[in-house]
């Protein structure tokens, strides 16, 4: 008999992520270190602690992302940063690239994997000398077409936020990327508000995605909580993307929709759960503990003694709990059958018993 095929995967830092492995957490640092190297460090272990698989950075300076001008569209308007300059908080948000390698060789000496989202092309070739083991392509860069062949140039894995794109959009990008011959590629479906409310997650869209494109999939989450992660993953989600902070109270461009280190740890166990629970399609008994109660199940006993030779009647033979006699479907049958041996009140009905 021939194995089942393996379901489709990617490899990070020689951890297989897909639908048979449990879910890869990616602990998302963005702007929360507050511009404080050595709190960077400090969330580096508590993403360790909380059992998360990797951190994440975001590599870009104000002047690669954006232009100081104040035009229409150049300052933000409603959301959490509501009157913000793009360049101004784009200066305060980003992580100096001259800690990098310092976050780097940190992540590493404690055993996290540590890879970043690039916004433009300086940024790869610099997270290419640093080792990067995989590129995260922001959902507002989704449809940046030269800056997605190129990460993928790269042959590295390919994770991809598609949070403000359409299908059709999504299957440019998807293209894209295979065109420079790599598929390694996993989707985030992901609602690009800062934070998001959970009406509208639309998770149906999670394993849409791997039907559609055939890829690994995954949630890219900015709502409240860990709600939606461990429903994703029950949905088929084998990534979750989650930024997270020391503390809210402390502040910073992304803290208001930060999990703390506790949160991250919960997060963590309950996805973890939620996809072992998942499982197969199984209609039978579940597990050990459940074949053990299933012996609660109804079936044929002797009810009243029995002398040999006399008929079974409705009087002393019913069908009760627990399950080691006959099935209680054959009642019907064993009606006027006549006892081999003298039967006792309490014994399971068995076909041998019968003449």
């Amino acid at each position: 008999m021939s194995q089942p095929k393996e379901a489709r995967f990617i490899e990070i830092d020689g951890r297989k992520i897909g639908p048979d492995y449990p879910p890869y957490i990616i602990a998302e640092m963005s702007g929360n270190h507050n511009r404080d190297i050595n709190r960077a460090f400090r969330l580096i272990d508590a993403a360790k602690e909380a059992g998360a698989d990797a951190v994440k950075l975001q590599t870009y300076t104000a002047d690669t992302i954006t232009i100081d001008h104040d035009g229409p569209g150049f300052t933000l308007e409603g959301g959490l940063w509501d009157g913000r300059k793009l360049f101004e908080l784009y200066q305060e948000a980003n992580t100096p690239w001259e800690w990098h390698k310092q976050l780097f060789d940190y992540a590493k000496s404690v055993g996290i994997t540590v890879f970043s989202s690039p916004f433009d092309f300086t940024a790869i070739d610099f997270l290419e000398e640093l080792g990067a083991p995989a590129y995260k392509i922001a959902s507002f860069e989704a449809m940046d077409i030269p800056l997605v062949k190129k990460a993928a140039s790269t042959g590295k894995p390919v994770i991809i936020s598609i949070g403000v794109s359409s299908l059709a959009e999504a299957a440019e990008t998807v293209d894209a990327v295979r065109e420079t011959g790599h598929d390694d590629i996993c989707l985030l479906h992901c609602v690009s508000a800062y934070p998001s409310k959970p009406e509208d997650a639309n998770l149906a869209t999670v394993p849409h995605l791997g039907a559609a494109f055939d890829v690994v999939v995954g949630l890219s989450d900015h709502s409240p909580g860990t709600a939606l992660p461990s429903a994703a993953v029950a949905l088929g989600a084998c990534v979750i993307e989650k930024h997270f902070t020391l503390a809210r109270a402390d502040g910073g461009p992304d803290s208001a929709f930060s999990l703390e280190p506790d949160e991250l740890k919960r997060l963590v166990e309950d996805t973890r759960a939620a996809w072992a629970a998942k499982g197969t399609v199984n209609y039978g008994t579940k597990g050990s503990d459940e074949a053990k109660m299933g012996m609660l199940r109804r079936s044929l006993y002797i009810v009243e003694d029995i002398a040999a030779g006399e008929p079974l009647t409705e009087t002393n033979v019913r069908s009760i709990r627990p399950g080691h006699g006959l099935n209680p479907k054959y009642l019907p049958d064993v009606m006027g059958r006549t006892a081999k041996r003298d039967l006792k009140r309490g014994e399971p009905l068995a076909w041998d018993l019968l003449g």
